[in-house]
């Protein structure tokens, strides 16, 4: 029980240096990455790019960024959330009130200030309201996801590759709950992770190129199973995903690193990962980028749109 309590009490602290509510697909609401289009957001400014560019500057007034396959996303100071295809494109607002989102396959999720789900499919459709009491909300490639104020995690779409964890391998009607203790949940090609309570990562679906590390590997895992230890926050990429630990460190595992974790980086405070890149940002402010795990090569902004 004294261990147990000293485990909670270091993860309240951790937690405390690394925001996990982030509903972009990465570790906080300072950094997005889907498939090639990556962002920053740096003193409230946003900066975007595409695969090994470098960030450009395309908005101030930001306090999440976000991004689909095809578009960039930013929520605003005042809770209104834009949506645009590249910097010379037509803004489109989505929704005002907004805390917070996420961005992807099946289009954007926006929680809002009490809590409410909404999702919408494009820039013109109206958002449907999905459920009450939601801190977390990720949106994978074909299974979404989304996370209560009581800790368990809801999985809807497609579950071929496992991706409920669960057992099932088809697809559900609706949203159904498939784990408790879930602080943040990310999703990707196929397949999931979620950080516990206690630090644990697990992971369920698609596993052909090590994202969920040993578990399931060289087809799928259809049950959640533990991947790694030790995180307070976490990222996942087409085929490969990333963690922080308590003491500042980076992890990943996955193409283009190796199937058990290994160590990348000290002092990170954020972390998102791609199709093949890995974004991260340290204590200093930098920006680092690793693409397909070559690297970490440092970004530098540019002030010109």
């Amino acid at each position: 029980m004294i261990l147990r309590a000293a485990a909670v009490t270091l993860f309240c602290l951790a937690t405390a240096m690394f925001p996990l509510h982030a509903q972009a697909d990465s570790s906080n609401s300072t950094l997005a990455s889907y498939y090639q289009r990556h962002m920053a957001l740096v003193d409230g400014v946003a900066f975007g790019w595409e695969g090994r560019a470098q960030p450009r500057r395309m908005r101030a007034g930001v306090s999440q960024v976000g991004v689909g396959r095809d578009a960039y996303f930013a929520l605003l100071d005042n809770g209104e959330l834009l949506r645009w295809a590249d910097q010379n494109a037509p803004v489109s607002r989505l929704a005002q009130g907004v805390a917070s989102f996420a961005a992807g396959h099946s289009g954007w999720f926006a929680i809002d200030r009490a809590g409410v789900l909404w999702h919408g499919r494009g820039s013109d459709s109206k958002a449907v309201r999905v459920a009450d009491s939601v801190v977390a909300a990720c949106i994978g490639d074909g299974a979404d996801y989304y996370v209560t104020a009581d800790g368990a995690v809801h999985v809807a779409g497609l579950a071929h590759r496992g991706q409920y964890g669960d057992g099932r391998l088809t697809e559900s009607p609706g949203f159904i709950a498939t784990a408790r203790e879930v602080v943040a949940v990310k999703a990707h090609t196929g397949h999931a992770i979620y950080l516990r309570r206690d630090g644990v990562v697990l992971g369920t679906g698609g596993n052909r190129f090590g994202p969920l590390s040993g578990h399931g590997l060289g087809d799928k895992a259809d049950q959640w199973g533990p991947v790694f230890s030790g995180a307070v926050a976490i990222a996942t990429g087409s085929r490969h995903s990333a963690a922080i630990r308590a003491d500042a460190s980076l992890w990943a595992w996955g193409e283009g690193f190796a199937i058990e974790p290994m160590k990348l980086l000290e002092r990170v405070v954020a972390v998102a990962a791609g199709d093949s890149a890995t974004i991260a940002r340290s204590a200093d402010g930098a920006l680092w980028q690793w693409d397909g795990g070559s690297g970490p090569r440092r970004l530098t902004l540019s002030a010109a749109p």
